[in-house]
Order: C-alpha cells, then structure tokens, then sequence
C-alpha cells in the first residue's frame, strides 16, 4: 500500500514524507534516516524507563516529557538525519481508523474535513472537532467513495509532537505504527498482515490501494487468555481474507516486536508463528484452529544499518515511514 495518510492533521495533503522517522513506544524510541537517494536507511534505538511512554486515548501518555524528549533527540542524533522534519510513528492503540463509504466526497480538504468529524462525532469516545484527523481517499468513482480516516484526541497528539519539538526536530507527518508498516510490503499481491506488541494486536488486509481490513484489539494481561485471542484473532482476520478475495491467504506478514535475529536466535516471525501454533492453544475448546500460514518478517532486521542495538520493536513502522520518502 504505497500511499498512505500523510498527516494527522487537518486536510490531506499526501506527498513526499520525509527522509527521517521515530516510532516512539513503552519499549524505546526507535530512529530511522535515509543518508541519501538509492541508499539503504540507518537505524538506533534508544530504551526509556518502564511507565515513560503509556499508550493510550484516555489520559497523559507520555509520564515523563523530558525523557522521552532526550530518547529522541539521541536516537536521532545516531542516525543523522538531512532535515529536521521527522514522520512520528506512534503506538496503534493512540490511533482510531476507520474505512468509511460516502456517496461522494468533496475533493477539497477544507469541505471535506466537517464532513468527516460529523461522521466520525459517534464514532469515537473523544472530541473529534479538537482531534486530529488526516483522510485518505482509497476508490472512487460515480456511485460511491470510500476513505481512511485516521484520527486521535488532540492532547495526546500534541503531547508527542511536544516531546519531538523539545528534541530539535519537527513532526511533518504523523502515522500509527501498522499503518506506517504497510507501506514497507513489496508486494502486488494481497496481503494479510499482524503487529502483536505488549498491548494490542492489530490485523490488516491490503488489496493494491485498497484497505479491506483494519482492526487493532486490546488484549488481556493474563498469558493464556492473551495467547488464546491472539491466535483467535489472526484466524478472524484469514477466514475474512478468503471471503473478502475468495482464496486462503499464503502468507502472513508479521511486523511486530520479537527478539529479532541474533547468534542462534529465532526471527520475529518465527516466534511469532511458534505462539500462533502454542500447545498451550490446542485443547482449548472455543479456540479456533490456527490457520495454515507461512509467517514471514515484514520489514526484516539489515545485517548492516545499525548504529546501535536495535531492542525489540520491529523495524516496519519506521521503515514503511521512509517509503515514498523525499
């Protein structure tokens, strides 16, 4: 899905990204830059403190402002960016999207927007006129037009970019972490796609340009409920593939956190197909069967790129950030 929303702001202004990106989670802030045209990005991570970084759309995420601020300005500093403008790709469970149908849209952003947040008003559990909302058309033609919308409570969007700003740099496009990975599938194939983190799995369909499905769950505390949902999850999301496109899906592209690939270790991906095929799952009686899936890497950790070690958050979103990247 190479053109994705560009903005959380008003408007939909899509073009060029720029040639840097942070993703900024509980874990970490996670730094990528691109030195040049044509070459490869380059990488850093940088740990925060347990309860510095709190996704969330209810209350303050960031605990610890000055921290997180100094994360980002190291991470980056690592990775030399060519702008100070930076995409900031932030955790799925900050971001509400949403694929919505209209007759017709205004191809104007500024009649288009109202449109929208009167959409979208009971919708979300917070004030979409404060919020900040970015759209993306996906098809249209005579009879129908069918948008992404992506949107999130105002406050918390300007409690990241503040923390951006304090590190020198300037937020020029604002992404959830799944949607930004998507951009990184080199594929004209559809494609089913999972992010798992500590909080939340999110599972998506890509069809060309289109967004067939996209749809992160809150997932519980407790190992083997959590396990249990993750598994059930991904089924939901391969037999809504067949329906929607009348043949199984092949492959599944994971783009979440794992202990990446390491001396004797396992990738993200094969870990990830380990807990979808848990014994711990099998017996359980309204589990579903775990579908028959290959699970590849989405964005596959670079034997060379990193300035430092890379801890545990997937590369995806950082990477899917700079596609398309000036």
């Amino acid at each position: 899905m190479n053109s994705i929303l560009s903005k959380l702001k008003p408007g939909s202004q899509l073009g060029a990204r720029p040639p840097a990106a942070v993703e900024l989670a509980p874990q970490g802030v996670l730094a990528a830059a691109t030195p040049g045209s044509g070459k490869p990005p380059v990488y850093a991570f940088e740990p925060l403190p347990a309860g510095a970084v709190i996704p969330g759309i209810g209350e303050q995420n960031l605990r610890a402002p000055e921290v997180v601020a100094n994360a980002i300005r190291a991470a980056l500093a690592q990775v030399a960016p060519r702008t100070r403008a930076v995409t900031l790709v932030l955790p799925d469970t900050v971001v509400r999207i949403f694929v919505l149908d209209f007759d017709s849209l205004p191809g104007k952003a500024a009649e288009a927007v109202p449109i929208l947040r009167f959409r979208l008003r009971k919708m979300i559990p917070f004030d979409v006129e404060q919020a900040g909302l970015s759209y993306q058309v996906l098809t249209s033609n005579k009879t129908e037009c069918k948008v992404l919308a992506a949107v999130l409570p105002g406050p918390i969007l300007a409690e990241y970019e503040a923390a951006v700003r304090q590190a020198g740099y300037e937020p020029g496009a604002v992404l959830p972490s799944s949607l930004a990975a998507l951009a990184a599938i080199d594929s004209p194939e559809p494609a089913l796609t999972a992010n798992l983190t500590a909080l939340a799995l999110t599972t998506s369909i890509t069809h060309s340009q289109d967004l067939l499905l996209y749809r992160t769950l809150d997932l519980p505390e407790e190992p083997s409920l959590r396990l249990e949902e993750v598994r059930r999850c991904v089924s939901v999301a391969a037999a809504y593939f067949e329906d929607k496109l009348g043949a199984k899906p092949r492959l599944l592209y994971y783009a979440g956190a794992g202990a990446g690939t390491g001396a004797g270790g396992n990738s993200a991906a094969e870990e990830f197909a380990r807990l979808l095929d848990s014994p711990n799952l099998s017996h359980a009686p309204d589990a579903p069967d775990a579908p028959e899936l290959t699970v590849v890497d989405l964005a596959p950790r670079p034997e060379t790129g990193a300035a430092t070690p890379l801890g545990s958050l997937s590369l995806a979103g950082v990477t899917g950030a700079l596609a398309g990247a000036a």
